[in-house]
């Protein structure tokens, strides 16, 4: 190994164990019950998972993101592949393209795509979320309520989680509205 090359890993390595410390801590501001310190540590995260480390990957998430807010799923399901094939360890593209395989009813790639955003980042409140919901919206709602559980734990003041699990609760003591 040359010595730019050391240099260069010994860099990189160094980076990364900065970024994986900012990220600890704002994780651990995320799941402080008192104050609104948690909003700007989930802002911070948000904004850091929808970083590829590529401007053109970053364009391609940005992309499928649109497509699917402007509700054409199909479109973004295109972009978002187009990203998960060129950069299979950014969890963001496979969170994304689940949501859009969600809406177009697709829950078989929609689950596989969430599998592999737990893998990479197994933190990520939102993909556990959403599986929450998917599972829930297929009637497995003890595994639903224990993908919530997990996002809580992680992210507590999530609102949708916050929801399910109280929607699930009912439905398992018998006192569902």
């Amino acid at each position: 190994m040359t010595a730019t090359l050391f240099i260069a890993t010994i860099v990189a390595n160094a980076t990364w164990a900065q970024e994986s410390a900012d990220m600890d801590a704002l994780f651990q501001r995320l799941a402080e019950p008192q104050g609104e310190g948690w909003r700007l540590a989930e802002s911070d995260i948000l904004r850091e998972w929808s970083k590829s480390g590529s401007a053109a990957m970053d364009l391609l998430l940005q992309r499928g993101q649109q497509a699917l807010d402007e509700g054409e799923a199909e479109v973004a399901i295109g972009h978002l592949t187009a990203l998960t094939d060129h950069a299979p360890e950014f969890a963001e593209g496979f969170q994304t393209r689940a949501a859009a395989y969600a809406t177009v009813g697709q829950y078989g790639p929609a689950l596989a795509d969430l599998a592999q955003t737990l893998r990479l980042e197994p933190r990520h409140f939102a993909a556990l979320t959403q599986l929450g919901a998917m599972l829930e919206e297929t009637g497995d709602h003890d595994r639903a309520l224990a993908a919530y559980q997990a996002s809580l734990k992680i992210h507590p003041h999530q609102q949708e989680a916050i929801d399910g699990v109280a929607r699930l609760q009912r439905q398992q003591t018998g006192t569902e509205i």
